[in-house]
Order: structure tokens, then C-alpha cells, then sequence
């Protein structure tokens, strides 16, 4: 377990709700309000034009290792220049815009195209973003921020399934139009993002220049601490794959559209409202332990999904799931930016997230083709494997006490 967090001499510690985390939270309600009307009918459209379940996989794959490598070179730019909002800004307008366009043309290139500059703009933004919620507290609060950050993210995300559901309703499978109407929540995000402030630069190297493979180097200059714990977070993530699955599981069971999406929104309302108590816990209890709770959750979850053919079961099993969200999302990063010196911490948050999306990306191609060679069972199986792999792992091999550098 790490040990107790170092207190900070920083005026207001306590007031941890601060003008920048409220608005940063914020906009990422208004921004999932507009992806997730869209995220619960992606995998839908995309075999309603003709993708099978492994070409989803592939492009799941590719828009993944394009935020991997983006997160890590944008957020050691980050850093390097001492700026947060202009990366904050831009990788919310070029997803946002990504969104509607997706549409324009069911040509596979273009879909290609626009998932993955939808997926650039979360790479532009991540290290920054994260970087200014680190920021605004100290290390004894970072639980109940990123907490606080990831429940209204996840209501934006509720907000938004719950949309698409009542349009779906009255409009089954008019898919394109509802990829237009989530412009408008999109656009309030990119307008409150003119609303942030800048705070002094951390960095007197300021507008240095930053090569595309210069966040890897951050790898061997990192504390033990970090990389002993990123190493049992990419072993999670190798087996962890898109989400998509988990919607296309239900589908594969028998539910339809409006039933996918009634699930998918229940279990973002129960992310949103243990988030936060996740992050308060992780404060109280230590983030290790709290995000390892969360994965022996994720087992519960995938091992249950790919044999369940109950709808109680299945509810059940999605609710499970919303526990293993709130308790590994916010709490993962709160302890990534707890072990790195403050003016590396975009850096150390866009490495993680790098790492993390190339073994999403791994994740999601292989699960795209055991579904597609074996069955919708060892999919699920063998991600239930992978996270008590990683449960192993922490337990036996990092042992380290983590401390605040």
C-alpha cells in the first residue's frame, strides 16, 4: 500500500472543488453528453454499413494507437512549454468536430479518418487536462478530484446514452441525424473551454521544441515507483478491451437497440454516482487498494457477461461494472500523478495513457478476432484471465510502498 500522502503547504487544500475543477468537469459533461449519444450506437452504424465485428476491432485498434501515441508526445509538449489550455482547447474542438463527420460518408477510409482524429483530439487534451486537475489540490485530495471530475464526466455520459434512447424510440435506426444533433452539447464544451485560465508557466524552456518519441525517454528517468506500478496497469490493460464488446455481447444475447442502451446507461449512472465516494475512499483507504478492488470487479463483470443468458444477470453484471469504473478511472490517474514530480506530471499522465491505449489497441484486435474465430465466450474468459493476471501481479511482484515525490 502506498503510504500516506505528504501534506502540501498550499493555501485552501482543503476547498479541493476549485473555479478550474468544477470547469474542467464541465466541459467534460457537455463533451460525453455529445460522445455518448453517439458511443452506444457506434458499433450499430458500423455494421449497419457493413463492418463485421473484427473490422470494428481493427478500427477500434487504430483510432487507439493513434491517442496512444498523441498522449504521450502531447502531453511532454505540455510540459515542456509550461501551457495546459491550448491543448485542453484544441483536442476538444477536433474531437468534437471528428463526431458529425464520421457520417458524411460511409466509405471505410473516411470512417477510418474520422474515428481516429476523434480519437487525436482526446490525445491532445488528456496529459494537459489531467495536468490542471492535478494541479489544482494537493496529493492528499487527488482521489476526491479526480473522482469528482469522472462522476460528472460520466453523468455527461448517462445524460447523453439516455438521449439517444428517446430518439431511438421514435426514430429507430435514423443513426446519421442523431450524429448531427450531438453537435450542439459539443459546442458548449468548446465554449466553456474559452472560460479557462492559464495558470504561470511551470517551465522557463518555454515553446521548447519536443520530438515525437521524446515522452518515451520519460520511461527511464521515471521513479521505480511509477513504473513498477505502470507495469501491472499495462498487464490489466493488454486483456482490457474497447467497451464496444460489452455492447455488442448484449446484442449477441438477444437485446435490442433500445435495450443495449438502456443498460449501457444504467451503468453509467452507477459509475457517476460512486465516483466520486471511489475517489474518498482511495484518499481514505489508499488508491492501490481501492483500484484493486476495481479489478477483481472487472473479472466478476467479464466472466459473468459471456455466459449470462438472464437479463437480471445481465443488469447485474452491468451494475458490478459501473463499481469497477468509478473505482479504477479517476483513482488510476489520481495515483499515476501522485508518483511524479509535479512539473513532469502531464508527462507521467501521457505516458500511462499512451501505454494504455497501445494495449487497448492490442486488446481490441484480439478480441475482435477471438470473437471472430473462437466464440463470444473466450472473448470474455480470457479478459476475466487478464485481470486476475494483473490482481496477481500487484500482489507478488509490487510490493514497493509508494510514497509522493
Amino acid at each position: 500500500m502506498e503510504s500516506s500522502p505528504k501534506k502540501t503547504h498550499k493555501p485552501n487544500s482543503s476547498h479541493f472543488l476549485t473555479y478550474t475543477v468544477w470547469l474542467v468537469s464541465l466541459i467534460s459533461l457537455f463533451t460525453d453528453i455529445a460522445g455518448e449519444m453517439l458511443y452506444p450506437i457506434m458499433p450499430l452504424y458500423l455494421q449497419s454499413i457493413g463492418f463485421s465485428v473484427f473490422w470494428i476491432g481493427i478500427l477500434e485498434g487504430v483510432a487507439e494507437a493513434t491517442a496512444s501515441y498523441s498522449k504521450g508526445y502531447f502531453g511532454k509538449l505540455s510540459d515542456a512549454w509550461g501551457r495546459r489550455v491550448p491543448f485542453v482547447r484544441v483536442g476538444y474542438i477536433m474531437s468534437i468536430a471528428a463526431k458529425p463527420l464520421i457520417v458524411a460518408t460511409a466509405h471505410p477510409l473516411w470512417v477510418f479518418f474520422c474515428r481516429t482524429l476523434d480519437r487525436f483530439g482526446k490525445g491532445v487534451r488528456t496529459g494537459a487536462r489531467d495536468a490542471m486537475l492535478s494541479d489544482a489540490t494537493d496529493a492528499a485530495h487527488k482521489g476526491k478530484v479526480f473522482g469528482f471530475h469522472r462522476a460528472l464526466d460520466t453523468l455527461g455520459a448517462a445524460i447523453g446514452a439516455a438521449l439517444a434512447l428517446v430518439y431511438l424510440a421514435y426514430y429507430p435506426t435514423d443513426y446519421k441525424n442523431l450524429f448531427l444533433i450531438a453537435i450542439a452539447p459539443g459546442a458548449v464544451a468548446v465554449a466553456l473551454t474559452y472560460l479557462l485560465k492559464e495558470k504561470t508557466k511551470t517551465r522557463s524552456e518555454s515553446k521548447a521544441k519536443v520530438g515525437w518519441a521524446d515522452f518515451l525517454r520519460y520511461w527511464r528517468l521515471a521513479p521505480r515507483e511509477y513504473r513498477s506500478t505502470v507495469t501491472g496497469l499495462m498487464l490489466f490493460a493488454l486483456f482490457n478491451s474497447s467497451d464496444v464488446f460489452l455492447l455488442l455481447a448484449l446484442k449477441a444475447h438477444g437485446l435490442g437497440d433500445r435495450e443495449v442502451i438502456a443498460i449501457y446507461i444504467f451503468y453509467n449512472i452507477v459509475y457517476a454516482l460512486f465516483s466520486f465516494p471511489a475517489g474518498k475512499l482511495g484518499d481514505r483507504i489508499g488508491l492501490k487498494p481501492t483500484f484493486l478492488i476495481g479489478i477483481a470487479l472487472f473479472a466478476v463483470t467479464y466472466a459473468t457477461v459471456g455466459f449470462a443468458d438472464k437479463l437480471i444477470v445481465l443488469i447485474a453484471a452491468f451494475f458490478v461494472y459501473g463499481l469497477y469504473a468509478a473505482l479504477t478511472e479517476g483513482v488510476s490517474k489520481a495515483w499515476i500523478t501522485n508518483l511524479c514530480r509535479k512539473e513532469d506530471t502531464a508527462t507521467a499522465v501521457g505516458t500511462f495513457a499512451a501505454l494504455q491505449s497501445a494495449a487497448t489497441m492490442f486488446a481490441s484486435f484480439l478480441a475482435g478476432l477471438v470473437w471472430q474465430q473462437a466464440s463470444v465466450q473466450a472473448v470474455f474468459l480470457m479478459a476475466a484471465a487478464g485481470a486476475t493476471l494483473s490482481l496477481t501481479y500487484f500482489g507478488l511482484f509490487a510490493k514497493t510502498k509508494y510514497k509522493d515525490l
